[in-house]
């Protein structure tokens, strides 16, 4: 069983910045590909980045491409996620997630562990 805990959510205005942290417990994460996705009241958890066990492979949606950074640091069971330039539209909970298969997917259905997420709200 992993355990995830998000921080780093909170107000900022647009074109601010934001550094989400998602810290693993439970056992080692090394393995696991980890995920941010979003959600926002009415609509179905929309899929932010992911990252392979060694962060050599990532994938972004189009929405946050060159503006969001996904990082993570095994030895510290911790996974980032760098916001910048962020919109209005960005404003959602955000949530952390491990799939311990390892396998790099964009469909929260494949994930296997979630944080209790965090909010962000982006003022203009």
């Amino acid at each position: 069983q992993v355990q995830l805990v998000e921080s780093g959510g909170g107000l900022v205005q647009a074109g601010g910045s934001l550094r989400l942290s998602c810290a693993a417990s439970g056992r080692t994460f090394g393995g696991y590909a980890m995920g941010w996705f979003r959600q926002t009241p009415g609509k179905e958890r929309e899929f932010v980045t992911a990252t392979n066990w060694s962060s050599k492979v990532t994938l972004y949606a189009d929405s946050v491409k060159g503006r969001f950074t996904i990082s993570r640091d095994n030895a510290k069971n911790t996974v980032y996620l760098q916001m910048n330039s962020l919109k209005p539209e960005d404003t959602a909970v955000y949530y952390c997630a491990a799939d311990r298969d390892g396998l790099l997917t964009t469909d929260f259905k494949n994930y296997d562990y979630w944080g209790q997420g965090t909010q962000v709200t982006v003022s203009l």
